[in-house]
């Protein structure tokens, strides 16, 4: 039993409530981001190729996009027993999994779901709200997330930190 809250909870109905509060998150956060505006600007109608692989890249970005951010949101909601979302953390730092490689794969792989549609589907629109979105990411790490995560989890946040780069994966997976 852990005390949330003042009130007992068996970790059962810790990781139940974890997964239900990911997948809900999953749906309105990303959802709306990678999913709901890419296709309110593009309808999903193909324009013309912005240049001669394009939609080659654009399709490679949401393949490798997409197993990433559910993999992500799987290892909040199983091994943190937490969420993304600011009003549900995780209890404990997650760093496996893509977290080995980059310590924030679910912005990296929502920010490639948008460029790959846009790539996909010749939309220099999708491209820019892309742009304007990886900015906001930014923004939001480096003000909020990374010293929230440095209070709550102290040393092990700052080894990690150390060893494991905020955007671009690393080569080899990080064993720390």
């Amino acid at each position: 039993m852990t005390l949330l809250g003042g009130v007992a909870y068996d970790p059962v109905v810790q990781r139940a409530a974890a997964i239900i509060g990911s997948a809900i998150f999953l749906v309105i956060a990303p959802g709306t981001l990678a999913v709901y505006i890419p296709w309110y600007l593009t309808h999903w109608h193909f324009a013309p190729s912005l240049f001669p692989i394009a939609r080659v890249l654009g399709a490679a970005l949401i393949v490798a996009g997409l197993p990433i951010l559910l993999d992500s949101f799987a290892r909040f909601a199983l091994q943190g027993l937490g969420t993304p979302a600011p009003v549900m953390p995780p209890k404990r730092l997650v760093v496996t999994g893509f977290y080995r490689y980059v310590r924030n794969p679910m912005y990296v792989a929502v920010t490639a779901l948008i460029a790959g549609q846009g790539l996909l589907f010749g939309s220099a629109w999708v491209l820019e709200y892309g742009a304007i979105v990886w900015a906001g990411f930014f923004l939001f790490v480096v003000a909020y997330e990374e010293p929230v995560l440095g209070e709550q989890f102290g040393d092990e946040y700052k080894r990690y930190r150390a060893n494991v780069r905020r955007w671009l994966p690393r080569i080899t997976p990080w064993r720390g």
